[in-house]
């Protein structure tokens, strides 16, 4: 199977950009501090990048696939919910390939097992985000 890419960053950027317009734009009075704002912000940014990082394992992950696992705090969401659902037996038999030191010491603290490329070459899945998206 070709393996899917899931741009998770993207999705948050875009839905951080809105959030960030929508007081502006929405003709509502907002008085706030500077930073009381990008406090706002951060936190919501923080929750939509979990909701995207959980919902990537929850629509494309299923039992017995080949994982491509990411790096960085959107895909730390998804690696944290693949430890969830593996732990409760949602999902069984998965493998997982890491991008990163850091993505590896969390799928291990997690309990999910781990392979390299020399072993699966081919991943049913791969879940990371996207530091830049080149328009063309």
């Amino acid at each position: 199977q070709v393996a899917m890419m899931v741009a998770l960053v993207l999705f948050a950027a875009v839905a951080e950009a809105w959030l960030l317009q929508t007081p502006a734009s929405s003709g509502i009075a907002v008085r706030a501090s500077r930073a009381s704002i990008t406090r706002m912000a951060a936190t919501s940014q923080d929750e939509l990048k979990k909701l995207v990082g959980y919902k990537a394992i929850d629509d494309y992950v299923t039992s017995g696939m080949v994982v491509g696992l990411g790096t960085g705090s959107t895909a730390a969401f998804a690696v944290e919910r693949l430890g969830e659902k593996m732990k409760a037996g949602e999902l069984t038999d998965i493998v997982a390939v890491p991008t990163s030191i850091r993505t590896k010491e969390q799928a291990e603290e997690l309990g999910i097992p781990l392979v390299t490329l020399d072993t699966h070459s081919e991943l049913d899945v791969a879940i990371d985000g996207a530091d830049e998206v080149d328009p063309d």
